[in-house]
């Protein structure tokens, strides 16, 4: 843990900015709630977004939200469901709450929800399991992407259940595993410490009994983000490199809409990682708002800085071709499928361990009274349990 005084002006920071920077939450909603989809051991909600006539066999894109925000408003600035409509394909907007994190954090740092079969981790699972049963959807062509908190959620989605998944995308996250308190989490997305590069790779490897092929993944980040620092994009390539087996050095890189694009490859010739370093952006999700390749609405945390990071994750996945576009069916969506989903009558079990994680008392040698004192102030914030 750092010094007190860089704690509590962490938190007067995150406290300016809840109000002034949190996402309007009043957007028009085209999502639907999905109900009954598991035991739900993370306590998560969950909305849907179907386009009229989805045909059998479709993509499902598994989308989470940053902090401050919620499913509806995210999906309105981003413009996924317009993509959607465009593409054909099912959306999956997994909702935190305030009775699990105050801010409407995805808990990616606490260790109980980000195993596999257990909390947030297996929540999510349950909703892409329901739309996958409730609308026939293409098993091997399922995918997940998320800001921030949700980037960094992502990032656990793809290590605890790789096999579940086609393609990633994370936008200012974090390397899976690289926190597990909430003092480490602050160090995490500040730069500071962290696990190295080969226990990064062994902490993906170990998530899941996976050996199959593993997930394309996208990272993206601006160069001038302060709040989850550049360096952390780089421990997300870090991690994926190694079960991918690349090397450090990119196959390619290229300028795309003005930004630059590194690229790493397979032997033949396969894209399987690529990242987008947005000059001059903070902290926030790419988008172009206007042109021909235009989607969603700039806002706070949303950032029109003339790249569309929807189009191009959806086109990295393979879900569109470059430069082809098609004009987008009229917006309605239908509850009947979702809506009269329920698990099934012998679901497997899930372990959900009520214990509190133990909290480590400070390595650098900080009283006990003193590490109460802060995670308190934590706990006020929204950022501690």
């Amino acid at each position: 843990m750092r010094k007190i005084s860089d704690t509590i002006a962490r938190l007067a920071a995150l406290r300016a900015q809840r109000t002034p920077e949190a996402i309007e939450h009043g957007a028009p909603d085209h999502l639907l709630p999905l109900m009954g989809f598991g035991s739900n051991p993370g306590a998560l909600k969950s909305r849907y977004y179907r386009p009229k006539n989805l045909p059998k066999g479709a993509p499902l894109v598994v989308v989470l939200h940053g902090c401050t925000q919620n499913a509806n408003a995210y999906n309105h600035h981003t413009g996924w469901s317009q993509l959607a409509d465009e593409l054909d394909f099912a959306l999956i907007f997994p909702e935190q709450q305030r009775a699990n994190n105050a801010n409407l954090c995805f808990n990616w740092f606490v260790p109980g929800d980000i195993r596999r079969d257990n909390g947030e981790a297996c929540s999510i699972r349950q909703m892409i399991e329901a739309a996958v049963v409730a609308h026939g959807l293409d098993r091997k062509r399922i995918f997940i992407t998320g800001l921030s908190a949700g980037g960094a959620m992502a990032t656990a989605m793809l290590a605890t259940y790789p096999e579940v998944f086609a393609g990633g995308a994370i936008i200012a996250g974090l390397a899976y595993g690289s926190a597990s308190t909430i003092p480490e989490a602050f160090d995490r997305m500040r730069g500071h410490g962290g696990p190295s590069k080969a226990e990064l790779q062994r902490l993906l490897r170990e998530a899941s009994p996976h050996n199959g092929p593993w997930p394309r993944i996208s990272v993206w980040h601006g160069s001038a983000d302060n709040t989850v620092v550049p360096s952390n994009a780089d421990e997300i390539l870090s991690q994926w490199q190694g079960v991918h087996g690349v090397g450090e050095a990119p196959t390619r890189t290229e300028e795309v809409d003005g930004q630059a694009r590194q690229v790493w490859c397979d032997t033949s010739g396969r894209d399987l990682i690529e990242k987008y370093t947005i000059a001059g952006m903070g902290h926030g999700t790419p988008l172009q708002t206007s042109g021909d390749d235009g989607l969603g609405r700039a806002g706070p945390f949303m950032l029109d800085v003339g790249i569309s990071s929807t189009r191009h994750i959806a086109r990295f996945w393979g879900l569109a071709k470059p430069g082809i576009r098609r004009a987008a069916k009229a917006d309605t969506a239908s509850r009947d499928a979702l809506d009269a989903y329920r698990p099934a009558d012998k679901p497997r079990a899930v372990h959900v361990d009520p214990t509190p994680e133990p909290q480590p008392l400070n390595a650098r040698g900080s009283a006990a009274g003193i590490t109460k004192i802060i995670e308190d102030a934590l706990r006020a914030a929204g950022l501690m349990r």
